[in-house]
């Protein structure tokens, strides 16, 4: 159990140090709630920090639970729980319309983030260290990977507080490293694993980020 995504982070930060030191690294956090653990991992090993945005595609009926992700990118990418899709039965008009809609957050996002920047144009021989504040069905995580990959970084490693083990052996396949603080098991939702669990704000996405900027991580 972690007090709030910042004690998180600071602990996450002790468990990724560990694994240094890192050639020419970067921390990229899924927003919004993976930008304060991000943050404490970028701090701590003088790394810079950026976004990767990834939009979860919600089922009908239940927008929680993932049958896919959206993750930005030359060009954008879908990754589907094909699974999901066939056993709920789900269309093309139903996925077209929530495509769309996650593209329109996804560009407002990009736009308000770090207007025309993209991080993913500069990632080739570096160490990439993918966080975010927990991974449940681990759909957007996998977009992610699959967009980072892509741009021939010399190690990515994965970084969250919590995760259930099921989705552990596919992180290890797509990722060179992993590291996971806790495991529990009943694994419920990330928010459970936390005491303080309050939605992250644009506006703290985006003081963190130029606050990480000023700091002169990785200058």
């Amino acid at each position: 159990m972690f007090k709030d995504r910042v004690e998180a982070g600071e602990r996450l930060a002790d468990a990724v140090e560990a694994l240094g030191p890192f050639d020419d690294p970067i921390v990229l956090a899924l927003p919004r709630g993976g930008v304060p653990v991000g943050y404490e991992v970028a701090k701590r090993i003088g790394a810079p920090l950026d976004v990767i945005i990834v939009r979860k595609l919600g089922a009908p009926f239940n927008p929680e639970f993932a049958i896919g992700a959206l993750v930005e990118g030359e060009p954008e990418r879908v990754v589907l729980n094909e699974e999901a899709v066939y056993r709920l039965g789900v269309g093309k008009a139903y996925l077209d319309q929530v495509i769309a809609k996650e593209r329109e957050e996804m560009h407002r996002r990009q736009a308000r983030y770090r207007g025309e920047a993209n991080p993913l144009e500069n990632l080739e021989g570096k160490t990439v260290i993918l966080v975010d504040d927990g991974i449940a069905t681990g759909y957007t995580m996998k977009a992610a990977l699959a967009a980072i990959r892509e741009q021939r970084p010399r190690r990515i490693i994965v970084a969250v507080p919590v995760a259930p083990l099921d989705v552990l052996p596919e992180m290890k396949r797509l990722a060179d490293e992993v590291v996971v603080l806790e495991t529990p098991e009943p694994f419920w939702a990330v928010g459970a694993h936390y005491e303080r669990f309050d939605q992250t704000s644009d506006e703290e996405v985006i003081e963190l980020l130029q606050k990480a900027k000023k700091s002169g991580s990785g200058e």
